[in-house]
């Protein structure tokens, strides 16, 4: 998995990480290096990522994965990375970051929304009206904590009036006036409680994208119950989200309008006004059009996920109806032949009925949420050695990139050890120092007796010795 981004001293630095298998079955993602480029083509991409592997002793022939983000440097079908690491390892199987493309089709699906993106526009301008003077901002968690206090003494969720009240902040002029009329309207309101219900459930998604230990396949299945509980809310959401914005807009002294009345947009002409209501604007030009937006952009991009390649893998859970033993091995066959050979696949074929039936029968292993999981049961229950080419494919698949998420986390810690105070840090010490900071847990193991017989072993005039302080 790569990416790429700029240090503290503007040099262009790539981020490379290793996703395996480890011996017990667990998913790893690992730091490997971080490489400084002197520019983003994929030719020079991919001559970094051959040097490092090269220097670690790592084929480019043993990648069976490769994740990137949606550039076009990275994803370009003829002259793109993932084209020229297919060139050399054609088992190298692209898959576009999943929790870049959930990022993508909820930007997309806001600003297809004429409402909506105007929603996001106001809360940036709130924000920044809010946060420009300390002033402010001290008034307003001070107003906050005076109405939670006053909540927990009245043993209740409702605000008081008077100065728990957001209106009774001081109210300058320019600006902060125009920011609190948009915070005290109905339609502020309304679509703040939508955005946060709808970001409730893609916000389960995208937390999970992010976990190392996530296999593709239960990563595609958390994508269909967001778009199913997204469906669930266009149905049968649309009466207590409005009651539950009603009740909020008289608990904060907010104007309700008619909603039986025409509803007036003042975008408009008046001589192009209809006759719609202000109900069915809200609810047909709002609610369901924000959330069918959500559901088009999630199926059209995670749409190409479906592939032959995923299609097959998900015929290897035996605790489903999709478990097939053609479908496996036609998986092995067209996707993995260089990792079987013609008597592994005769065995891994003789394995797999019995796999089916073992799983579903023995008590740990039928509980597996996901491969990942099997994987793990199948060690630690000893049955990987018995079922060895069907623990073998299982590590292949569950070797697929999610997402990207740790070459982002590497970036992180990038900019807390490059910082402006040490912006000329070389790119050596940069490396070698965020491979320690990273996989602190390794780190951890090494004492202090193995560094200083390190160090020792090399040509030192002088004894390296610790001394107790």
């Amino acid at each position: 998995m790569v990416d790429e981004a700029r240090d503290e001293s503007k040099k262009e630095q790539m981020a490379l990480v290793l996703r395996f298998p480890s011996t017990e079955g667990f998913i790893q993602e690992r730091f490997l290096d971080v490489i400084h480029v002197t520019d983003t083509t994929a030719l020079t991409l991919k001559k970094a990522i051959c040097k490092v592997l090269s220097d670690n002793n790592l084929n480019v022939q043993d990648i069976r994965g490769q994740g990137y983000d949606g550039a076009s440097n990275m994803r370009g079908e003829w002259n793109g990375l993932k084209a020229l690491i297919l060139n050399d390892c054609p088992y190298a199987y692209y898959v576009h970051c999943m929790a870049h493309q959930l990022q993508l089709a909820l930007v997309v699906a806001s600003r297809e929304v004429h409402d909506v993106h105007n929603f996001f526009q106001n809360a940036n301008f709130i924000i920044n009206v809010v946060s420009a003077l300390t002033k402010r901002n001290d008034e307003l968690l001070a107003n906050k904590a005076a109405e939670i206090a006053r909540e927990i003494e009245l043993g209740e969720l409702d605000t008081g009036k008077g100065k728990n009240q957001i209106g009774t902040l001081q109210r300058p002029g320019g600006d902060a006036v125009g920011a609190l009329k948009i915070i005290m309207s109905f339609d502020f309101v309304f679509i703040l409680h939508l955005m946060e219900k709808i970001m409730k459930i893609t916000d389960v998604l995208c937390q999970t994208l992010q976990k190392k230990s996530l296999d593709i396949l239960n990563a595609l299945d958390l994508v269909s119950t967001t778009k199913v509980l997204l469906g669930k809310l266009r149905e049968d959401g649309w009466d207590p989200l409005l009651q539950e914005v009603q009740s909020f807009c008289l608990k904060h002294e907010i104007d309700i309008p008619d909603l039986n009345s025409r509803y007036v947009d003042v975008t408009k002409s008046r001589k192009k006004h209809d006759n719609t209501t202000t109900l069915h604007h809200y609810r047909a030009d709002v609610f369901n059009v924000a959330i069918d937006q959500k559901m088009v952009e999630l199926n059209d991009r995670f749409g190409v996920q479906n592939t032959e390649l995923l299609t097959l893998c998900a015929s290897l859970d035996p605790r489903h109806d999709s478990f097939d033993v053609s479908n496996i091995c036609t998986l092995v066959e067209i996707f993995y032949p260089a990792d079987f050979s013609s008597q592994e696949r005769a065995h891994l074929e003789s394995q797999l009925p019995h796999f089916q039936l073992d799983v579903c029968n023995h008590p740990e292993l039928k509980s597996s949420p996901s491969l990942a999981d099997l994987t793990i049961g199948l060690f630690k229950t000893g049955k990987a050695a018995t079922y060895s080419m069907v623990d073998r494919l299982l590590r292949l698949v569950i070797t697929l990139p999610v997402s990207t998420a740790t070459t982002e986390r590497a970036f992180s810690a990038m900019k807390l050890v490059k910082t402006r105070l040490r912006n000329r840090m070389g790119d050596d010490f940069l490396r070698h120092y965020m491979v320690v900071y990273i996989g602190k847990e390794i780190a951890a193991k090494i004492t202090s007796d193995e560094i200083i017989n390190l160090f020792d072993t090399g040509s030192r005039r002088a004894e390296f010795k610790l001394i107790d302080m």
